[in-house]
């Protein structure tokens, strides 16, 4: 895998994931999901907001003194206040990155903002000359993209580019994208964005509609090469792109996707099952990839599949993703060779 076909993977459990209603983390425990995350080669930790709170400020900044081997990212508007917050904030950080944003969607700048397009666009690019005076990792995300002027947002990408933009993220902000539609979108901005080689190009899809991993996978599919996802899907209304689905995904399809991320899988149960405690928001058991019943055989022909051989009906190995190994489950559904095995491993034989 070439350098260039490195898949960057931003967790904003920390941010996105707390916004959950009823989510909130203290700072200890969001440097416990950090260091877990380290631990598993996340690229870039997104740790919270620093304008927020005072106490959200203190959780950044203990990320950012605890944590060496990933980016640690503080999010901001494009206000003077939340630059220079976050720029305070990530003081300590051995590598930070600002993520500024501001809505270019023609409801968001009419009705949130108030705003006429041209004004959108000088504050987008002040944000981000203000932005670098603090680092030199600056990514921009033009909130509500998927609602936005397609021609409005080209002029708005390039012009943060030239100002010193790094990275630019496409936010699917209400999750209302369609994958063909929203790869299309990708695929568009990078051809007709004259200086787009020159920053790399992000998703952040909402779940509105189930569609956050595919939405994110299509993007990628179309020349995306950072994704913004959350452990366990978690995050606001419906949730974000679940990390383990979209790294699985990838590592999973390698015929299909010409990039792969770097991250040790055999970290993603632990990182699930400490992000699932803290929150106390519980993993439903048919969730892909980290669920109970994810590697899990009820059906007898499945379980004949899998005991002859386990690529039959399991894509994954259990154990790359963190779990000790598959499980067949005796119930009403399960067949003869099931139960004869199960026996086994029980000490009894049949003659």
């Amino acid at each position: 895998m070439s350098s260039s076909e490195q898949l960057i993977i931003f967790d904003t459990t920390l941010r996105d994931g707390e916004q959950s209603p009823g989510a909130s983390m203290t700072r200890d425990e969001k440097v416990r999901i950090a260091k877990a995350l380290e631990k598993m080669r996340v690229n870039v930790i997104e740790a919270g907001f620093p304008i927020a709170s005072q106490g959200d400020f203190e959780a950044v900044q203990a990320v950012a003194t605890q944590i060496k081997d990933s980016t640690v990212c503080g999010l901001s508007r494009a206000l003077d206040k939340d630059i220079e917050r976050v720029g305070e904030a990530l003081k300590p950080a051995n590598s930070a990155r600002i993520h500024t944003f501001i809505a270019t969607s023609p409801i968001h700048m009419k009705e949130k903002l108030r705003m006429s397009p041209e004004q959108v666009l000088e504050q987008a690019v002040h944000a981000v000359k203000k932005a670098r005076q603090f680092t030199d990792d600056v990514e921009f995300s033009p909130e509500d993209a998927g609602r936005s002027d397609a021609d409005f947002l080209c002029r708005v990408i390039e012009a943060v580019i030239d100002a010193g933009a790094t990275t630019i993220n496409i936010p699917d902000t209400v999750g209302y994208n369609i994958p063909m539609q929203f790869g299309a979108l990708m695929r568009d901005l990078l051809n007709r964005i004259p200086n787009a080689d020159k920053a790399v190009f992000s998703v952040h899809c909402h779940n509105d509609l189930g569609l956050a991993v595919a939405n994110s996978l299509s993007a990628v599919l179309n020349g995306a090469r950072q994704v913004e996802c959350t452990i366990n899907g978690l995050g606001e209304r419906a949730g974000n792109a679940a990390l383990e689905e979209i790294v699985m995904a990838v590592r999973t399809r390698q015929d299909v996707f010409n990039c792969d991320s770097r991250l040790d899988t055999t970290q993603i149960m632990t990182c699930s099952k400490l992000v699932s405690g803290i929150t106390g928001f519980p993993v439903q058991p048919n969730k892909a990839v980290v669920g109970a019943n994810a590697f899990a055989h009820e059906s007898g022909i499945h379980q004949d599949g899998v005991l002859k051989s386990r690529e039959t009906y399991e894509i994954m190995r259990a154990e790359d993703v963190g779990w000790s190994a598959n499980h067949i489950v005796l119930g009403k559904h399960s067949g003869r060779n099931a139960f004869r095995t199960r026996l086994k491993e029980l000490g009894i034989e049949f003659a």
